[in-house]
């Protein structure tokens, strides 16, 4: 293999050197240096990017590797002095001569950034279960687990004991939990004065739990500990699946859905959470990341407020759409399991049942920040692919 030869880039001239038959081209422009790479993708590199960016030990606290470096200790137009790429390795030398030195990966890895980390639930989709002791004390079964979490929103924890406050235990995986009012593990059975619409053995259609928070929990598991009465089966549905498809076919309505302020309110004798949010979150780039959805704590918006008979025309359809039949995947969450969910994504109900037995269910919340996090821990212990 024939590696690339280095040579001084200068503004507005290319160079181009064969790596396994094949070229590099990188070229200072005005602002930037670019690089084309030999599968022909492409990263541009700001010149203040690539000086803010610098990882030596003089622009780095060496023993945190926290950045020190402050942009404005540079001037806002600087350039390249010189730039150089050899051995697989950007070069940099600035007016003052410090030098910057990027590994070619890792800035070809920008031109490849994976932003669909998320998979689509296919035909007859059911979350994917796994066994509750494997995925404490096994990194390996932990990897799959949370890899599949992470993709599509969902999973089963099976063989789980069938004892009250198990769900502390899975705070080593998924993250401390995250306490909100009421209490911090939710018991839920049939109480005749319950709170909730979930303490009666009424249905509970689709929803995520404390919408009423201006930051819902983003995770919440569900463990059955006793389930002896007919019905009661687990729904969930893919939140951003049923959004994706309605911004395809109305996207006048679920922009209406990202810029209606919304009121939320959950309470009780001892307790009041509200939030005023809309239904739906996009980040930056437009990509959904977030549905807020719950009809027993939605409160009447003021009818005053301009443009609430349009808002009132997308969550009808957005009501419809989330309660087709077509979209729910039901199961029965037998004793002993726990149903985890990515709760800003995929929300969660449950059918009627009978109340001629016991129904105990516990239930917990997490943050999606720290599953993912562990992720990363257990990628690089070479279990994630």
């Amino acid at each position: 293999m024939q590696a690339v030869i280095g040579a001084d880039v200068v503004l507005g001239q290319v160079v181009e050197r064969p790596m396994s038959e094949q070229a590099i081209r990188v070229k200072q422009q005005a602002e930037t240096v670019d690089i084309v790479w030999p599968d022909g993708t492409q990263t541009s590199l700001p010149h203040l990017w690539l000086r803010d960016n610098c990882d030596c030990n003089d622009c780095r606290v060496e023993q945190t590797t926290e950045k020190k470096f402050m942009v404005t200790s540079v001037t806002v137009d600087i350039k390249p002095a010189s730039t150089e790429y050899l051995d697989d390795t950007l070069r940099i030398v600035w007016p003052d001569g410090h030098a910057t030195c990027y590994n070619g990966c890792d800035l070809h890895a920008f031109a490849n950034e994976d932003t669909e980390w998320r998979s689509e639930w296919g035909a007859g989709y059911v979350p994917v279960g796994f066994d509750f002791q494997d995925f404490l004390n096994d990194d390996g079964a932990a990897a799959s687990a949370i890899q599949e979490f992470v993709k599509s929103g969902a999973m089963v924890l099976k063989n789980a004991p069938q004892e009250p406050n198990t769900l502390e235990q899975l705070a080593p995986r998924l993250g401390p939990i995250r306490e909100v009012l009421f209490e911090r593990i939710h018991n839920v059975e049939v109480y005749a004065d319950g709170y909730n619409v979930a303490h009666t053995s009424l249905p509970l259609p689709p929803h995520n739990d404390f919408a009423s928070y201006s930051w819902p929990p983003s995770v919440q598991a569900l463990h059955m500990l006793v389930n002896e009465v007919p019905g009661g089966e687990s729904v969930v549905v893919d939140g951003w699946r049923v959004l994706s498809e309605l911004r395809a076919a109305r996207p006048d309505l679920f922009d209406v859905l990202c810029s209606t302020p919304v009121p939320f309110r959950m309470f009780d004798r001892d307790n009041e959470t509200y939030t005023l949010e809309p239904l739906v979150r996009c980040d930056v780039d437009g990509h959904i990341t977030g549905l807020r959805f719950s009809n027993q704590l939605m409160q009447a918006i003021n009818p005053n407020r301009p443009g609430v008979a349009k808002f009132y025309r997308a969550y009808h359809e957005l009501c419809k759409r989330v309660t087709d039949p077509s979209v729910k995947v039901s199961f029965r969450l037998g004793a002993g399991e726990i149903l985890v969910v990515a709760s800003h994504r995929v929300l969660h109900g449950r059918n009627a049942f009978q109340a001629s037995g016991r129904r105990h269910l516990q239930d917990a919340y997490f943050e999606f920040d720290n599953v993912r996090n562990h992720l990363v821990l257990l990628r690089r212990k070479g279990l994630v692919q």
